[in-house]
């Protein structure tokens, strides 16, 4: 919504403007029936809310990201919410520009595994895109009337699964 006003009513361009400014100078200009105090209210109460619940939903992200790559080390994952918890007094006494840096580095840092995730699942992703589309055709077009899937538990087997399952085996040998 923020960017679209700021598009339609053209307030990105003036110059000496960022953050707040803009976006308070956006909604004055795409809301004239109403009093500028009025605007400005309705603009706080929103970036009051839109920061906060912002601030709450990185926090849980990278706790949930800390979790998963240090195996869920309770003693590190305090050390992350210190610094996440430094980080909010921090920042508001940076620049505009250096928060942006800041975030578009750790966005960058969140998007490489993933990236590697993708890479490394592209061939299972063609080989489901593939059975999908032939069983489709043969479907007919008709989803509905597809065949269900076979069990392809094989094609999913997770290192954990794959180790129990070694274990099961040689239980069943020996005993």
């Amino acid at each position: 919504m923020t960017g679209l006003a700021l598009v339609m009513t053209g307030t990105y361009d003036i110059p000496g403007l960022e953050g707040a400014s803009v976006t308070s100078a956006a909604f004055q200009a795409g809301l004239p029936f109403l009093p500028p105090e009025v605007v400005s209210f309705i603009l706080m109460i929103c970036l009051a809310l839109f920061g906060f619940t912002t601030i709450l939903g990185w926090n849980y992200y990278g706790e949930r990201c800390f979790e998963y790559f240090f195996n869920r080390n309770a003693r590190g994952l305090k050390i992350y919410r210190w610094l996440y918890i430094l980080c909010l007094f921090i920042g508001p006494y940076m620049t505009v520009s250096a928060v942006w840096t800041i975030a578009d580095i750790f966005n960058a840092c969140m998007a490489v595994p993933n990236m590697i995730a993708l890479f490394a699942l592209s061939g299972v992703t063609a080989k489901e895109a593939h059975n999908y589309l032939k069983r489709l055709k043969e479907a007919k077009g008709n989803e509905k009337a597809m065949e269900p899937r076979p069990d392809d538990s094989d094609d999913w087997k997770t290192p954990k699964k794959a180790a129990y399952q070694k274990m099961v085996e040689q239980i069943q040998r020996n005993g």
